[in-house]
C-alpha cells in the first residue's frame, strides 16, 4: 500500500498529497484536507480532489474563487463553527445538511408541482382513467359526459385550492337555467365531491371540499305524467316513421318497464325468448327478471330476424348507429322530435309534467298497477328495492280514486244500516 506524502501549502491548516498517476492539466492531481487544533484537540477533514473542483452553487455565487481559497473558507466555517457550537462542524456533517436542504426543497418543489395540478388535468389524467378501469363503462361514459358539458368551462383551469362554493353554485345555477333536474345536479356536485376526495388521497389537495359549503338540490321524485294507452299508441306509432330501432326500445320500456339504461346494455344472451324472459343484469338496484308480453316478444324475434338476415350478428340487441362502439347513453333527439310532433309537452313548463323516455317506465308502472292494484307486484316488476319507490310510479287515475271514495261511502252507508245489530261469532 503506498503511503499518503502530504505536502504543507502556503497557508496554515491546508495540506495535500498527490495522486501517483492521474493528472489535473499537466500537473498532478492533488487531494485537499484542512486541520486545526482547538481546546487541545486535532480536527482534520478531507475536502477533495482537485479534479472533482468547486461545487455548483458555491461557483455560482463567487465565480473567480480558486480551489484553495475554497478551502481555506471551508477551514475558517468549521472552525468558527466548532468554537461557538452552530453548524455544521465538518464537511459530512455539510453534506448531511446539504443532503436533507436538498430533500426538503425537492419535496416542497413536488408538492408545490401537486397542488398547481388542475381540476382538468386531474379529471382528465386521473379520475376519468380510473373511472373508466374501475366502473361499468355505462357509468364512466355519463361522468364524462357531466364533466364535459356542466364543468369543465367553470372548473377545469383552476387548481383545487382556487375552487370555492362560489364555482359550484355557479355550476348549480347554469344547470338549473338549462332545466336539469335536481338529480343531475346532485350527481355533479358528487363528482366534483369524489374528485376533490382522490386529490386529497394524492396529496395534491389539503383541505375540505367545497361541497360541503353548497346546499345540495332536494329531487322531487314524485312523477306526475304518465301517458294513456291511446298516447302510448300514438307515440309508438310515430316513432315507427322514424326509428325503428328507437321504436322497439320504447315499445320494451312500455311493455316491460325497463330503463333506457338498462335496455341500451341488454345482450342477446340475457333473452330467452321460450320462456320468455330478460335476465336485467347489474340494474341500479340489482339484477332482476323481467317477463315479456306477447308483443315484446314478437318485436324481439324480428330484430332477432333481421340480424341473422344481415349477417350483422351484434353481441347488444340495441347496438349504437353506424357500428359505433360502446352502449347508448341516452334516447337519441328523435324521441324528443316525436314528443313535440303529437305535441305531448306542448304548454307544459314543469319538467315533473313533461314527457321524457323515462315517462314510459312510469307509464308501465301505473297502468300495472292499475290493471292489478297489487302493489307489491308492481315493485317487483320494476326492480324497486320499497314499496315507497314503487308509490312514486303508481298513480291511480281520477276514476280509481272515485271508486274509492265511493266504496268507502257504501261501507258507512250499510254499516249504518247495521248500527245496533247483534252479531252472534261461532264457537271455535
Amino acid at each position: 500500500m503506498t503511503t499518503r506524502k502530504w505536502k504543507k501549502t502556503n497557508h496554515a491548516g491546508l495540506r495535500y498529497f498527490e495522486h501517483e498517476t492521474r493528472k489535473h492539466g499537466k500537473k498532478k492531481d492533488r487531494y485537499y484536507a484542512i486541520r486545526f487544533r482547538l481546546d487541545g484537540q486535532l480536527h482534520e477533514y478531507g475536502i477533495g480532489w482537485l479534479s472533482d473542483g468547486i461545487p455548483e452553487a458555491i461557483r455560482k455565487e463567487e465565480p473567480n474563487l480558486g480551489f484553495e481559497d475554497y478551502c481555506l473558507k471551508l477551514l475558517r466555517q468549521y472552525k468558527s463553527n466548532v468554537k461557538t457550537g452552530t453548524g455544521p462542524k465538518s464537511p459530512k456533517e455539510k453534506r448531511a445538511i446539504e443532503l436533507v436542504k436538498q430533500m426538503e426543497a425537492e419535496q416542497e418543489r413536488k408538492q408545490a408541482e401537486k397542488e398547481s395540478v388542475t381540476f382538468g388535468q386531474f379529471m382528465t389524467e386521473t379520475y376519468l382513467p380510473q373511472s373508466k378501469l374501475d366502473k361499468k363503462a355505462k357509468t364512466h361514459e355519463i361522468e364524462a359526459m357531466l364533466y364535459e358539458r356542466h364543468m369543465a368551462d367553470i372548473i377545469a383551469p383552476l387548481p383545487f385550492s382556487d375552487i370555492s362554493a362560489f364555482h359550484l353554485e355557479k355550476i348549480k345555477k347554469t344547470m338549473a337555467d338549462k332545466k336539469l333536474s335536481a338529480r343531475t345536479i346532485q350527481y355533479v356536485l358528487q363528482i366534483i365531491r369524489h374528485a376533490f376526495k382522490r386529490a386529497k388521497d394524492n396529496k395534491i389537495f389539503d383541505g375540505d371540499s367545497p361541497t360541503k359549503a353548497v346546499k345540495w338540490p332536494k329531487p322531487d321524485n314524485m312523477k306526475l305524467r304518465y301517458l294513456t294507452i291511446d298516447e302510448a299508441e300514438k307515440l309508438l306509432a310515430a316513432l315507427a316513421t322514424k326509428s325503428q330501432t328507437l321504436h322497439d326500445a320504447a315499445l320494451l320500456s312500455l311493455h316491460c318497464g325497463l330503463r333506457f339504461g338498462e335496455i341500451a346494455a341488454l345482450t342477446w344472451p340475457c333473452v330467452n325468448l321460450e320462456q320468455g324472459t330478460l335476465a336485467i343484469l347489474n340494474a341500479k338496484t340489482g339484477s332482476r327478471t323481467a317477463y315479456l308480453t306477447e308483443r315484446a316478444k314478437a318485436m324481439l324475434e324480428i330484430r332477432l330476424q333481421n340480424q341473422k338476415k344481415n349477417k350483422k350478428r351484434d353481441k347488444l340487441i340495441f347496438p349504437k348507429r353506424s357500428g359505433k362502439k360502446g352502449v347508448m347513453i341516452q334516447a337519441s333527439k328523435v324521441f324528443r322530435d316525436a314528443i313535440d310532433e303529437l305535441k305531448l309537452n306542448e304548454g307544459i313548463t314543469d319538467r315533473k309534467q313533461q314527457v321524457t323516455f323515462h315517462t314510459l317506465r312510469h307509464t308501465y308502472a301505473t297502468h300495472l298497477y292499475e290493471s292489478t292494484h297489487d302493489l307489491y307486484l308492481t315493485q317487483r316488476s320494476l326492480g324497486h328495492a320499497t314499496g315507497t319507490m314503487t308509490a312514486r310510479y303508481a298513480k291511480m287515475s281520477e276514476s280509481r280514486l272515485r271508486e274509492g271514495a265511493a266504496a268507502l261511502q257504501a261501507a258507512f252507508t250499510n254499516g249504518a244500516k247495521k248500527a245496533g245489530q247483534i252479531v252472534n261469532f261461532p264457537k271455535s
